[in-house]
């Protein structure tokens, strides 16, 4: 569950990208070659982000698709499509909606032009990417190939380095095999985190602070990665302690034009996991920010990337920064950057994969603003009386 809380000088008018749809295309001189235009969409998800993508895409006039597993038949974002298929029959609910013969299956039977992976799930698998290509279904997102290179946190590394970027001092490849993490904690000393290479969301990652640690969290971290991803491959990273986790939104198009959409801060984790977002960053030194800003469309441009995106960083105690991850997708926060931005990024989503550039969307870095402040804070489901652990109950009191 997400609460979000917004202050905004002045209110808000129209967003820019719908706004920019009101112009003539033909005011701009930007390449219109690759224009085709998207007239229905699937969402391969579930809940909250598939309706989000159905919201834009009924405000651009596309008609919209949901899919659903046996479980999920009355669920809401199945009644807000205009239409609605069943994935996985005979599968559980998670195994349906990772089914990607299914999914492309229905995309092809019903006239499917692109479809949207939303957060989780397929998002941020090029295997499936590619599957929509080879099907002729547009994949709302980067190419395959970029998926594919930021998915592997290794190669994502690697391609950081080389476009300039600060990265922690870590493993150049993924490790395979004890002796290796033993030989990295002895060059680098500790505390050093072992992480999932194919993989995010905090799964697979574990913190090791002394020598007696280290085999017991390399075997919880490798199976936790073999778990979630389906691959146990891990790589090392020396420990940053208590550090701020900032995040860059990126856009590109087709032509090579990338913009930031400014930074949200998400250093309030619990387990890894995002609780408070907050936009842009709090107290952040502008020249820093500059620095995060200028690295994240770097590397973005550096490999071609094509849609929305985010570039994480972490920033220790002296200010320096350094390069974590690529998130290929739209993330669960994406809404305080359009609450402070003007920009709905759903819709630039969906116009670039039709073909259409940035400039031509009125989306050029200087006009891009900061316009007051955003904050999403998510609920967790957990007893603090009882050590935290999982629980379940009915939400009676919110804050909105």
């Amino acid at each position: 569950m997400m609460l979000r809380f917004a202050a905004v000088r002045g209110g808000l008018g129209l967003l820019a990208v719908r706004r920019a749809c009101l112009l003539s295309r033909s005011a701009h001189s930007a390449p219109q070659t690759e224009y085709r235009p998207i007239k229905k969409v699937m969402v391969a998800n579930r809940g909250e982000i598939a309706i989000r993508v159905f919201r834009a895409c009924t405000e651009l006039g596309i008609r919209t698709v949901a899919v659903y597993s046996e479980q999920d038949t009355g669920q809401m974002h199945r009644q807000k499509a205009d239409e609605a298929y069943l994935i996985g029959k005979g599968l559980p609910p998670v195994a349906a909606y990772l089914h990607i013969p299914d999914i492309i299956k229905v995309a092809k039977e019903n006239g499917v032009d692109a479809i949207h992976p939303g957060y989780g799930f397929l998002s941020e698998r090029s295997d499936f990417a590619q599957a929509c290509s080879d099907a002729g279904v547009r994949f709302v997102g980067p190419s395959p190939d970029t998926v594919r290179k930021m998915g592997d946190k290794v190669e994502a590394r690697s391609l950081a380095i080389g476009a300039g970027v600060p990265v922690v001092p870590g493993t150049d490849s993924p490790i395979s095999s004890l002796q290796e993490a033993q030989a990295f904690a002895q060059t680098y000393g500790f505390p050093i985190i072992f992480k999932a290479a194919y993989g995010g969301g905090g799964r697979g990652m574990r913190v090791v602070r002394e020598y007696e640690e280290l085999e017991e969290n390399y075997q919880r971290a490798y199976s936790e990665a073999l778990t979630a991803f389906g691959n146990g491959a891990l790589f090392i990273e020396k420990f940053i302690e208590k550090p701020r986790h900032i995040e860059v939104q990126i856009l590109g198009d087709k032509y090579g034009n990338v913009i930031h959409l400014y930074e949200r801060d998400c250093s309030i984790q619990r387990r890894h996991q995002k609780v408070v977002e907050i936009a842009p960053g709090f107290q952040l030194d502008p020249q820093l920010r500059d620095r995060l800003h200028a690295d994240a469309v770097n590397l973005a441009r550096q490999v071609g990337y094509e849609n929305a995106g985010t570039v994480e960083f972490l920033v220790d105690k002296h200010g320096k920064h350094y390069f974590i991850e690529v998130n290929s997708r739209l993330q669960v926060e994406h809404t305080v950057t359009e609450e402070i931005t003007d920009v709905d990024l759903v819709h630039a989503q969906l116009h670039v994969c039709e073909g259409r550039s940035l400039p031509e969307l009125g989306l050029k870095q200087d006009k891009i603003r900061v316009n007051g402040c955003a904050i999403q804070c998510r609920v967790t489901t957990e007893d603090p009386a009882r050590g935290f652990q999982p629980d379940t109950g009915r939400i009676e009191v919110s804050i909105a």
